[in-house]
């Protein structure tokens, strides 16, 4: 995944099996594998993903040792998360069949299988060292390419076609980049991709602050990179102000999962005022207003709203533009 420069990788072939060797922040993109495969393993889970339990059965890697078993409701939590995102970028392609996805730091995500309608052009973006990895475990397809490219370096945006709409996603990444590093790629997005719409997780910020301080451990040991930042419902609201081409940010709707974690501690802190400020997951829409010039396009040909990946700034989740709530 993006926001690391120290990141070694090496691999080869010793069997039937691929070793791997991921330091800082590019590991995490096995971390979220590992839980996602745990997860579509589980006979009562909801996510369907046997691509991440190919890829996972194919790494040379001590997953189990190094992360643990999936227990405290992480795999769930990764379940959950994939879920969120699958059925955000299905509303958009129910709209746009022939959109395109853009995939902000993939790493070794498996969405595109899980989504494809069979007429989606899909573009991944990561770092070089992490683009090389994924080519070799999952090379590009009919519809899908991936980008050796930061997410901060706006090349990236050169690739995206987007005259049949435009969906940017970036999952688990962006709280890996410095705070003043995310404002300029809203903004960049914002100016570039009009009508379309970015969304995108981070954790609390009392959960980074921890990951900061080296107190964040998982069950098994491991301990994540630190996260530079983390959302709050005043940061949120203060997003739609980093460009005037935002036209709302809103809230993504969570989706139940599994257990007490994910089946009830998570939804309730997802609307309980009291709670919302804990709840360790934020997931956030951010949607980019159409120029003057395509908004005149737009009412000729009868298809306001359609356009670019446009829906209305008040979601799904019913959110008022800007207010974070």
């Amino acid at each position: 995944m993006l926001g690391s420069r120290g990141c070694s990788d090496h691999q080869r072939m010793d069997g039937r099996k691929r070793m791997v060797e991921l330091v800082g922040v590019c590991e995490t993109t096995l971390w979220t594998l590992y839980h996602r495969a745990l997860a579509a393993g589980d006979p009562g889970s909801a996510l369907l993903d046997p691509k991440a339990i190919e890829v996972v059965d194919a790494i040379g890697y001590p997953f189990e040792g190094r992360f643990g078993t999936g227990s405290w409701g992480l795999a769930q939590g990764m379940a959950v998360r994939a879920r969120c995102y699958d059925r955000e970028v299905r509303r958009f392609l129910r709209d746009h069949p022939e959109g395109t996805v853009v995939s902000l730091g993939e790493g070794l995500e498996t969405q595109f299988w899980r989504v494809d309608n069979g007429r989606v052009r899909w573009l991944g973006v990561d770092l070089p060292e992490v683009a090389a990895l994924r080519q070799r475990l999952l090379p590009d397809v009919a519809r899908h390419r991936t980008l050796s490219c930061s997410a901060t370096d706006e090349r990236w945006m050169d690739e995206v076609d987007a005259s049949r709409g435009v969906l940017i996603i970036a999952q688990g990444m962006l709280m890996y980049l410095p705070l003043d590093a995310v404002r300029q790629l809203v903004a960049g997005c914002a100016a570039r991709f009009p009508g379309a719409e970015l969304i995108f997780d981070t954790p609390p910020a009392w959960m980074a602050a921890r990951t900061v301080r080296g107190r964040w451990r998982y069950p098994a040991g491991y301990r994540p990179p630190p996260m530079l930042w983390g959302m709050t419902a005043a940061l949120r609201q203060k997003l739609g102000a980093v460009h005037p081409g935002i036209a709302g940010v809103r809230a993504v709707r969570v989706p139940r999962g599994r257990g007490l974690l994910c089946g009830w501690v998570l939804p309730l802190a997802s609307v309980l005022p009291v709670a919302r400020a804990r709840k360790p997951l934020w997931v956030t829409c951010v949607s980019f207003g159409l120029t003057e010039h395509q908004q005149v396009e737009s009412a000729d040909d009868g298809s306001v709203g359609r356009r670019a990946g446009a829906r209305s700034p008040v979601g799904a989740a019913g959110v008022t533009p800007g207010t974070g709530r």
